[in-house]
């Protein structure tokens, strides 16, 4: 007869590893955070100690630790008390920032938004916004592609999400992008109040101003139904009736286009460095995108394998929400370490894409890796995980799919670009990670 080992501690942190007073390892984390996990995973493993702006955290890597918190089956990590102490004034009752009950409640009236139908819809609406958006990208001129590309899915945003906003200028537009910007850098700030010229500070102006945006537009959303996602949202219903407030709108449009737009923006800039820096695969792609019609709908972008498999391994090389925090509302065990209720906890989605025991040369690019005959991504349940896992798992992915093949597939229509092979963009992680020279690439119309 076996008995069953009683769960271990927490390690220590040891005194090497406790970084600078109060900020602790946040800028080791920002400087490198593959470095830094596996420096963790080396010293102390799955489960691993790590302190930063004063609090004291648990870092979990590897695909079994990160999938036990993910699928979370005791319910004893919560989603809300975390992200709150990074953006949650900002992004305040957004899906993600919700938990249990009622994140079931309110994921259950927003799934209806992004049924296969919806999809359809949404897709036809991509390409003109995506013509229009790229009508001036010149050719025969270095830019830089996460700049422009941000301004891109900023203005697909305003048509798919808002309608157009028709009555909206380029400079207003400009300013709810900044908006934007400024709420997901509050993610990076150490005075976490509304103090003047700080993140946070221009965080709290930036939510005045998405809101105000949008409830500008809300009642005609109300009063009208468009196959806009804002409209979407205003009308939705299940078959219990239950229907989003007003502010349940504003809230979860703030969250939505927020997600839209960045993370599909940090990921399509990945996918043109990768195919830059390997004209091989460009060429395959565009051979694929050439063999469709000028606004393919969703099922024929589904068809864009080669395309796909770029996504996919630009996911895995660069995810753009390399990490995600929990905080634990009860005791719990992960991988025989107890976690005691109140512990905010990390789950290290970036560096489970990068190990060597899962993925063959893990830190090259390979797309082939994602090929029915190889299938890496199947050698563990959670070996790739850029959209999460569980009922927290990314509403929005198919749609974000659609819309960064249907930019690539036009932008491999009209050019080819260059990227040097040897180019490594020098990346800011304070928030989500974007390329601080804007990632720049050369055009050269076909």
């Amino acid at each position: 007869m076996t008995t069953e080992a009683p769960p271990r501690p927490v390690p220590p942190l040891r005194r090497e590893d406790r970084g600078l007073p109060w900020v602790g390892r946040l800028l080791d984390y920002a400087k490198d955070p593959v470095a830094l996990y596996r420096h963790q995973w080396e010293h102390y493993g799955a489960v691993a100690p790590f302190n930063a702006l004063g609090r004291n955290y648990v870092m979990f890597l590897g695909p079994d630790a990160c999938g036990e918190v993910l699928q979370n089956k005791d319910k004893a990590f919560a989603n809300a008390p975390a992200w709150s102490q990074l953006v949650g004034p900002f992004f305040t009752r957004g899906l993600m920032l919700l938990d249990f009950e009622e994140h079931h409640a309110h994921r259950r009236i927003m799934q209806e938004a992004f049924t296969r139908p919806r999809l359809e819809g949404y897709t036809r609406r991509l390409h003109p916004a995506i013509a229009q958006g790229t009508a001036d990208w010149a050719a025969g001129e270095e830019f830089p592609s996460y700049w422009r590309l941000k301004q891109l899915t900023l203005d697909i945003a305003a048509d798919l999400f808002m309608g157009g906003a028709a009555d909206t200028s380029r400079a207003e537009m400009d300013r709810v992008n900044k908006a934007f910007v400024d709420c997901v850098q509050a993610a990076a700030g150490f005075v976490r109040a509304d103090v003047p010229f700080t993140r946070w500070g221009r965080a709290y102006r930036g939510r005045t101003v998405l809101e105000e945006f949008l409830r500008h537009y809300l009642p005609a959303k109300r009063a009208t139904r468009t196959d806009d996602i804002f409209s979407v949202l205003c009308h939705l219903e299940t078959e219990d009736g239950d229907r989003f407030s007003d502010e349940d709108v504003v809230n979860h449009m703030i969250f939505l286009m927020m997600a839209a737009h960045d993370t599909s923006t940090i990921t399509t800039t990945t996918i043109l460095q990768y195919l830059g820096q390997h004209p091989d695969w460009q060429q395959r792609c565009r051979a694929e995108a050439l063999a469709l019609g000028p606004a393919p709908g969703a099922a024929e972008l589904d068809t864009l394998v080669s395309l796909d498999l770029v996504l996919r391994e630009a996911l895995r090389l660069r995810a753009p929400v390399p990490v995600l925090v929990r905080r634990t509302v009860k005791d719990t065990v992960v991988q025989g370490v107890r976690i005691p209720a109140g512990t905010d906890v990390t789950v290290g989605v970036q560096f489970t894409h990068l190990m060597a025991e899962y993925w063959t040369d893990p830190t090259a690019f390979d797309p082939e890796r994602f090929s029915p005959e190889r299938r890496e991504d199947k050698s563990h349940r959670f070996a790739w995980e850029p959209f999460g896992g569980g009922v927290h798992k990314c509403i929005g992915l198919h749609f974000a799919g659609l819309e960064i093949k249907a930019i690539l597939h036009r932008l491999l229509r009209g050019y080819r670009w260059s990227v040097d092979p040897g180019y490594e963009p020098p990346m800011d992680y304070h928030s989500l990670p974007f390329p601080k020279d804007g990632a720049p690439i050369t055009l050269e119309r076909l």
